[in-house]
């Protein structure tokens, strides 16, 4: 496990969005950041999921969150700007963005996988990460310190077979995260670094692999360090790093 013991202030003041905040390790990186006295703005598709997360927040007496009901599957252009708006208005500025939300898709030879699975796998996974993070650069820019941590994973590091659509797009996560670290390099105080979460107890890993055993996986909560780590001010001058939680 990534070796890191955060003070538990470390977020004080900041304001962070978390995608797919509901559930799985989106929910518990919300949840965490919170507990470390971040302002969480909490992004998702399902409504029920994120306000059950933000009932926890604010039952354990964490800054104030916000819910953000958002599609990534069907955003149009229009609605990143809208959110980017709404983000500037009620906290003018972001500190910190946790691209977390994607889907696996199906899991099969590139020579059976429809285009269609191929293009809505790259729509969730690729293009709205892209949409959201070009969309909220201004404000990350605004913040005297902020970071943006893309969630990889070793199939998007070293290609695999069967791992069709997700592969490909965890490796254009990795290079979108390393040409934002370049470009961002001594120019804006914006640090870029992705994170692989490795086998964590989660639906998605589930999925994934439906044959073992999910308790000899670690929760979300016990892969944290990592994501604290590279949240807060201890990473600042980290940038275009590959990160694993594990």
């Amino acid at each position: 496990m990534f070796d890191y013991s955060a003070r538990p202030e470390l977020l004080k003041d900041r304001v962070i969005l978390v995608t797919g905040a509901g559930r799985g390790i989106g929910a518990a990186a919300a949840k965490t950041y919170a507990a470390h006295g971040a302002t969480v703005l909490l992004l998702g598709k399902t409504e029920a999921n994120l306000t059950q997360v933000y009932d926890d927040i604010e039952a354990a007496g964490h800054p104030q969150p916000a819910v953000i009901p958002f599609n990534l599957e069907t955003a149009l252009p229009h609605q990143y700007d809208e959110l980017a708006a709404m983000i500037e208005a009620e906290f003018g500025h972001l500190d910190g963005l946790l691209h977390n939300a994607s889907i696996i898709g199906p899991r099969t030879p590139i020579e059976q996988l429809s285009g269609e699975n191929f293009m809505r796998v790259m729509q969730i996974n690729v293009n709205a990460m892209f949409m959201l993070t070009s969309t909220l650069l201004p404000l990350l820019k605004l913040s005297q310190d902020a970071s943006v941590v893309f969630t990889s994973s070793s199939v998007g590091r070293k290609g695999r077979a069967y791992w069709g659509a997700y592969g490909v797009s965890k490796f254009a996560t990795e290079g979108l995260m390393q040409t934002l670290a370049d470009e961002l390099e001594s120019v804006a105080p914006v640090r870029s670094n992705s994170i692989n979460p490795g086998a964590t107890r989660t639906s998605m890993r589930a999925q994934a692999y439906p044959g073992e055993n999910p308790l000899n996986n670690p929760t979300p909560e016990e892969i944290m360090p990592v994501y604290l780590y590279l949240m807060g001010p201890d990473s600042t001058g980290i940038n275009g790093q590959a990160f694993n939680a594990q």
